[in-house]
């Protein structure tokens, strides 16, 4: 079978999803849908499409049976639903809303109606991170005792002002950690486990004429008894990138974008060298720390394969309710950083 799939937002990620579609032989982009009428049909020349800006026409696209929404952050709730309405499959960007209602909206809609939702975190299908996974479950590590994530991006003060809705709560929903630090933050709850509390602070210290933060750091406790922290920033040049350190009683290893700088565990086995040669400068990309478009499209086309595979009943993905975590403990350290309080998740 081949699958049809449409995209809402004819964008910079728009492009990307264009990408990793192509490269995908069992399916085929037969629809844009922009509300800006001639992006669309600048997005339909370049990768041979309809070009729409009605919702509902593009609804309506003969042979659509998957839409990505590729729209700001603060707009993929009302797109979802009519898309969920229609019967068609969602693959959404990072976050897939920016309030825990806003996620549930879909989630419920998308069980009620019986299609299948993903949330795009591309680095969990890097070959490193689902290394790091293996171990962690397989027990290589001992008892967590650490779990922490870095980003410590740039973004110029012309990146906020010509985005339009950048920066704003409205739209970002956040700044360095809902838009920039959300894939770290994902990464870091999925290898080790649920966050039980967390307290933080918060600030915008680079950049002007924008509402939200620009600097976080939030000292987190885990369900597990491990603890760590996460630190989020477009304010730091150049901009370096993102970094996830994962330690226990017997073993330490360090990611950093899809290169493993350490890989140390008590109890060796015959894998571990060849894994420290192959994967200690394995980042081929800039990782977006200091350009957004300077990604690797490889990500976004091994989760999209793998979502496409579920609909057959095989694969895997990041289904709505693993989408939302890492919103939920973004927001947790917002509402600490107001209050000056520890945050407990899920009361």
């Amino acid at each position: 079978m081949t699958y049809g799939i449409g995209i809402i937002g004819a964008g910079v990620i728009g492009a990307f999803h264009a990408k990793a579609i192509s490269a995908l032989g069992d399916c085929k982009l037969v629809g844009i849908m922009d509300n800006h009428r001639p992006a669309a049909e600048a997005f339909a020349t370049a990768n041979g499409c309809a070009a729409h800006s009605d919702l509902k026409a593009f609804l309506e696209t003969p042979g659509l049976d998957v839409v990505t929404i590729c729209t700001p952050s603060g707009s993929h709730m009302d797109p979802a639903l009519a898309a969920i309405e229609a019967g068609k499959h969602l693959i959404i960007e990072k976050p897939l809303e920016i309030t825990l209602e806003r996620c549930d909206a879909i989630i419920e809609a998308a069980a009620k109606k019986g299609v299948r939702i993903t949330g795009v975190f591309q680095s969990r299908y890097h070959e490193a991170p689902k290394l790091l996974k293996q171990a962690v479950d397989g027990g290589r590590f001992g008892r967590l005792t650490l779990g922490d994530a870095y980003v410590k991006w740039y973004r110029s003060q012309e990146y906020y002002d010509n985005g339009g809705w950048r920066g704003t709560w409205a739209m970002d929903g956040g700044g360095a950690l809902m838009n920039q630090s959300i894939h770290a933050i994902d990464l870091l709850q999925w290898l080790m486990g649920p966050v039980d509390r967390v307290v933080a602070f918060t600030e915008t210290l680079g950049h002007e004429r924008i509402e939200v933060e620009d600097t976080a750091v939030a000292a987190i406790r885990f369900a597990n008894g491990a603890l760590g922290v996460i630190e989020g920033s477009t304010a730091v040049y150049p901009g370096y990138l993102k970094k996830i350190e994962i330690s226990g009683t017997q073993g330490s290893a360090t990611l950093e974008e899809e290169s493993l700088k350490t890989w140390d565990f008590a109890e060796e086995t015959a894998e571990d060298a060849g894994i420290r040669d192959r994967f200690l400068n394995a980042t081929a990309s800039g990782g977006g720390a200091a350009d957004p478009k300077a990604i690797g499209v490889h990500g976004h086309t091994e989760q999209f394969r793998s979502f496409i595979a579920s609909l057959g009943g095989t694969g895997d993905s990041v289904g709505g309710e693993e989408a939302r975590k890492s919103v939920e403990i973004i927001l947790a350290i917002y509402e600490s950083a107001r209050s000056g309080k520890p945050v407990r998740l899920g009361g």
